[in-house]
């Protein structure tokens, strides 16, 4: 199964970069660009357990050709996870449930060579992510 192209964008992006300080500053433009939630999505059934810092992953369902489709939304307080939430959304986002039950985002961040360089905080927290979006994606599959 193929990457969204939005992840296989970023992934190419990543490959140009060599200095891990470069790979840092690309992570926060990406945190950036993404959009803030509404205060009403910053609920506690919204917020990631397991995170140092403050997480939210919004999820909504539609149905799409016969799959239950998720698309995410999500925020953090923290400038470099609010990176990773910007990639697990190109990854996870838009995909029918099955599909992103079906992804381990967290073998693909390692092929990135984006967890080496993480503190064990910040990796425990990108793992509680991917598991609460697979878990999500799992029950609706």
């Amino acid at each position: 199964m193929n990457e969204p192209q939005a992840f296989q964008d970023i992934a190419e992006n990543l490959s140009f970069l060599d200095d891990w300080e470069d790979r840092y500053r690309y992570l926060i433009e990406l945190g950036q660009a993404l959009p803030k939630l509404d205060a009403d999505e910053k609920t506690p059934e919204n917020k990631v357990n397991g995170c140092v810092s403050q997480v939210w992953l919004a999820a909504r369902s539609e149905q799409r050709d016969g799959h239950t489709v998720l698309n995410y939304r999500g925020e953090s307080d923290a400038m470099i996870v609010q990176g990773l939430v910007a990639i697990l959304l190109a990854l996870y986002s838009n995909r029918p449930a099955g599909e992103i039950a079906d992804t381990d985002a967290i073998a693909l961040f390692d092929g990135l060579g984006l967890r080496e360089h993480l503190t064990t905080q910040r990796s425990n927290g990108l793992v509680a992510m991917v598991n609460r979006m697979r878990s999500q994606a799992k029950a609706l599959r």
